[in-house]
């Protein structure tokens, strides 16, 4: 059995502080009547009520100590396996920018790249990734989190257009390494795919890159798109407009070779898919895991207990042991 919430057990200390009162209140429980002789007195027996009566304490305690238990939501695990497997912490930063929209890939190059890297989360199941969208400024989407549902749904949910339009390809990278700094993996790296250069944002790429590299994560950079004039669609599919777009290709194998990754050109969805698939050979760390499987909640039955328990003590001290005013 394991808890949701192990930090609440800690309150079953407070069951020795009120012990101790309760025996202090006992011995200063000292009644007394004027009488001329106790020799009357002196081999009567102790009565059973005095015995009930430090019974009844005992499973108030032990009612407050069920109340506790299922308040850490117990939890129990029909199996329990250890197992080696491979892991790591990935951070995928994805362009956003208006560029995105163009349609040399189908539907355009944002979609493709966000199908294709929902793939890829979904893949690594032992991994944990988190998310970092950019375009004129930087946003962290998603923690790192081995959540892959939470990931994808997240990802889903994002358009072109929800930032400042522009490419701020070292503000994108920034953010991704301050995220993945949290991560407890050995091997930590950067997934950054974007279609144009830096244009955008307070962070040099150079300098976002040697940090990542003083922190030893590595950049994968993925160049996504072909050069030229494109069609580009507004978010909304109301207008279309020509622009000309260029791959900062030398800035991006720059930041890949300074943090021992790897840039990848992807001009078309077949080869940006390939791109995922090495990326998902290259980045792999062997780690032990226990995993447990069909977790059920188990509190019912100590809400139960302490029902009884202090049910019972009400009916002892409301007949048995009931006082006279």
């Amino acid at each position: 059995m394991m808890f949701k919430y192990p930090a609440v057990l800690w309150l079953l200390t407070i069951i020795l502080p009120l012990t101790a009162y309760y025996v202090w209140k006992l011995r200063k429980a000292n009644p007394s009547m004027g009488v001329s002789s106790l020799s009357a007195f002196t081999n009567l027996p102790v009565t059973w009520k005095v015995y009930m009566m430090h019974l009844v304490f005992g499973l108030e305690m032990a009612s407050l100590a069920c109340v506790i238990i299922a308040l850490a939501r117990p939890q129990t695990y029909d199996h329990l396996r250890t197992s080696r497997v491979e892991g790591t912490d990935i951070v995928i930063a994805l362009d956003i920018s208006g560029s995105m929209m163009a349609d040399d890939f189908k539907p355009n190059r944002f979609e493709a790249a966000k199908k294709i890297t929902q793939e890829f989360i979904n893949s690594r199941t032992d991994d944990n990734l988190a998310l970092v969208i950019f375009a004129g400024e930087s946003l962290s989407l998603m923690p790192l989190t081995n959540d892959r549902t939470a990931l994808v749904n997240a990802l889903e949910n994002v358009q072109p257009g929800s930032l400042n339009d522009g490419t701020a390809i070292g503000d994108g990278l920034s953010s991704s390494i301050n995220r993945i700094l949290s991560g407890k993996a050995k091997s930590k790296s950067i997934i950054l795919l974007t279609d144009g250069s830096n244009n955008a944002g307070d962070v040099p790429p150079s300098t976002a890159a040697e940090i990542a590299r003083q922190k030893g994560v590595k950049v994968y950079t993925i160049g996504v798109g072909t050069n030229g004039t494109i069609q580009v669609q507004d978010p909304y599919g109301f207008s279309t407009t020509t622009m000309e777009t260029k791959i900062d290709e030398p800035s991006l194998r720059s930041i890949a070779k300074m943090t021992g990754g790897k840039y990848f050109r992807a001009a078309d969805r077949s080869a940006l898919k390939d791109v995922f698939a090495e990326i998902d050979s290259l980045e792999k760390t062997t780690l032990d895991v226990n995993r447990y499987t069909r977790a059920d909640e188990d509190f019912m039955k100590w809400a139960l207990a302490a029902v009884v328990l202090y049910a019972t003590t009400l009916i002892l001290r409301l007949t048995l042991l009931r006082r006279l005013p």
